[in-house]
């Protein structure tokens, strides 16, 4: 008998791992996933059913519907396309009218890019609340845990990470007693590069923390925050004691690994 499924989504899959875990935890909790790799993004190793450019859009949607797929989620990063360079198709230009109208900031465009997503009839869902596997729950991580002087450390990140997530700066934050450094356009691991150039040739031993929230009204759905085992190493090459991250929200790139790569640096993670 040929097997049927209750549950049809779309990935559609922008650069970096993250698509490969999304796409196989959804495999596993039954559902019937059809990858979509955006061109000039996607690894090819991911081997997706179709692939398409920013901008075509109507082409992914036409699929979708012969394919009966009305659920869609957004994993793996595009960084912050430049519209301008988009050549969009009419089904895009539909989407991209809504966009044009909340350009306050990249919070408010993402939110305008679902909403006339949602419009034409799909709905979008965060593969965090259907992979909730791939985040962490409350608790340290590791073996290593936060001391008293940690503790103090993480609670000045998260305050500062709200605030720069509030106006819509950034969400990663590295604090020492004081504030080290904050993300701007540049990412996360530039920021972190910086703070390892900052570090060097310091003989102290390791102290302070980096911290990747989300912001306050982040929407999931089509901006992820995601950890993965090269921050955790360019964590430990900071001279940094550990890492705080958003339980049940921000991904983690190969959990088991990244957990590995932190004992094995002696780093402690604090998921809350």
């Amino acid at each position: 008998m040929t097997k049927t499924y209750d549950k049809k989504i779309a990935l559609i899959a922008g650069a970096l791992n993250l698509p490969f875990f999304t796409r196989d935890a959804l495999r596993k909790a039954g559902w019937e996933v059809f990858v979509v790799g955006i061109q000039g993004f996607y690894d090819p190793a991911l081997k997706p059913d179709m692939v398409a450019r920013l901008g075509a859009g109507g082409t992914v949607a036409r699929e979708c519907k012969k394919r009966g797929i009305k659920i869609l989620t957004f994993v793996g990063s595009v960084g912050h396309p430049n519209l301008s360079k988009i050549r969009p198709d009419l089904w895009t230009m539909g989407v991209f009218l809504k966009v044009l109208k909340n350009q306050k900031g990249y919070d408010s465009m993402g939110r305008a890019v679902i909403a006339g997503i949602e419009a034409k009839g799909f709905k979008v869902v965060a593969a965090q609340d259907l992979c909730p596997e791939l985040t962490f729950s409350v608790g340290v991580q590791t073996r290593a845990k936060p001391a008293k002087e940690d503790i103090k450390n993480i609670e000045r990140a998260v305050q500062v990470s709200r605030v720069i997530g509030r106006e819509d700066i950034g969400a990663s934050v590295v604090v020492d007693k004081q504030v080290i450094a904050l993300e701007a356009a540049e990412g996360t691991a530039n920021m972190l590069k910086r703070v390892i150039e900052i570090r060097r040739g310091r003989d102290k031993k390791p102290s302070g923390v980096f911290a990747k929230m989300i912001k306050p009204g982040q929407d999931l759905r089509i901006d992820t925050t995601a950890l993965g085992v090269d921050t955790v190493r360019d964590v430990a090459a900071s001279g940094l004691r550990g890492i705080v991250v958003d339980s049940k929200n921000c991904f983690i790139i190969d959990k088991e690994k990244v957990v590995e790569t932190a004992n094995k640096l002696k780093i402690f993670i604090v998921a809350k």
